[in-house]
């Protein structure tokens, strides 16, 4: 088969992967396994397995991987396509070399992680937010990806950040400005509006970048760092910004071998963006344009709107006050990721883009 039909059988499959060998699994989350591949031309692939088949039937299934498909961007995983045979549903991506950002940062083996210079971590965080601004502001349909975090944003062999499992979830109801769904997403990344309320606009993503970007310059895990008597590294962040000591969150990794001046614009645009009030968070697109240097932080924040000074807006985030109704289980595409997946509908598939329905 030729790549553009996106339709693969199982025996190439099995093939590619020599009959999904372990010595060709790359990681493992609660939805199967990642398997690398290889097809007769040469190219390499990954192969994500789905233990469970969706809810919306073979038909639906592949008219939306079709959509997700269509969707092209440098900062986005290519999906090549599909297998929907017996009861087996797999997703084919493009390989990349340096599997996930969380492990690059985080992985529990010294061997996995990625030693990440300044310039490396610029890159990454700038890749992202293009990523971002294509799925919001400049494809046909338009995206909220609802699980931006470091395990869903993989690595090609120079570094170039592509978002992963990016259909989700999609707004193109015209003037409808937001969506009420079932929460999906993980813990420590969730905005407060969509994990209390299923309030789901672009402006959850952008609070998720938020938290991924101050993961990048720290080098330090938003769930899994506890800085003194704080939740969270963002808590912390809030704390050292009112302090005016902001680079003290650097990664002791980088030496002093970065930009101070880089490293506060990222961290200020990083604050920013988990302002708690979603009106208040930016789009992706200034996001692009103040780390790219086009737009000042200062000349947003002059904007009464974005004030960064209401600390009632700022610090009231959603793990300061859970739901009761929330349950957890665990998921990440990297072997080296652990969060916390909340998904209030038991058993739901995840690219269940039909389930997500407008507020009337």
């Amino acid at each position: 088969m030729d790549l553009q039909t996106g339709i693969f059988t199982l025996r190439q499959i099995k093939a590619a992967t020599e009959n999904f060998d372990p010595a060709h699994k790359l990681g493992e989350g609660g939805f199967g396994a990642v398997y690398k591949g290889q097809l007769p031309d040469g190219t390499v692939i990954a192969v994500k397995q789905l233990s469970s088949k969706s809810k919306q039937g073979n038909r639906e299934f592949v008219n939306e991987i079709g959509m997700i498909s269509a969707l092209q961007h440098p900062n986005l995983v290519k999906l090549h396509g599909c297998c929907v045979e017996g009861n087996q549903l797999m997703l084919i991506y493009e390989f990349m070399e340096n599997n996930c950002l969380s492990r690059a940062l985080f992985g529990k083996n010294s061997s996995h992680r990625l030693r990440l210079d300044w310039s490396y971590r610029k890159k990454i965080c700038l890749g992202i937010a293009r990523g971002l601004a294509y799925l919001h502001e400049e494809s046909t349909i338009k995206i909220v990806h609802r699980d931006i975090k470091t395990s869903n944003v993989l690595l090609d062999k120079d570094f170039n950040a592509k978002i992963s499992d990016f259909g989700l979830a999609k707004l193109n109801e015209g003037d409808n400005t937001h969506i009420s769904t079932r929460i999906a997403g993980t813990i420590g990344y969730m905005a407060p509006e969509y994990a209390m309320r299923g309030y789901l606009t672009d402006k959850a993503d952008v609070y998720s970048f938020g938290v991924v970007a101050l993961e990048i310059v720290s080098g330090k895990s938003n769930t899994n760092y506890r800085p003194e008597d704080f939740v969270y590294l963002l808590d912390w962040a809030y704390v050292l910004q009112e302090r005016g000591n902001l680079l003290e969150l650097l990664d002791p990794a980088l030496g002093s071998e970065f930009s101070s001046e880089e490293a506060i614009l990222m961290l200020n645009v990083a604050l920013l963006c988990t302002n708690a009030s979603p009106t208040l968070r930016p789009t992706m697109s200034q996001v692009v344009s103040m780390l790219e240097g086009r737009t000042a932080v200062q000349e947003l924040l002059s904007d009464p709107g974005f004030s960064s000074n209401n600390s009632k807006y700022r610090r009231n985030h959603f793990w300061q006050n859970p739901s009761p109704s929330q349950s957890m289980s665990i998921y990440g595409p990297c072997s080296d990721s652990s969060s916390s997946y909340i998904e209030t509908e038991e058993n739901s598939q995840l690219l269940r883009v039909s389930s997500v329905k407008s507020e009337e």
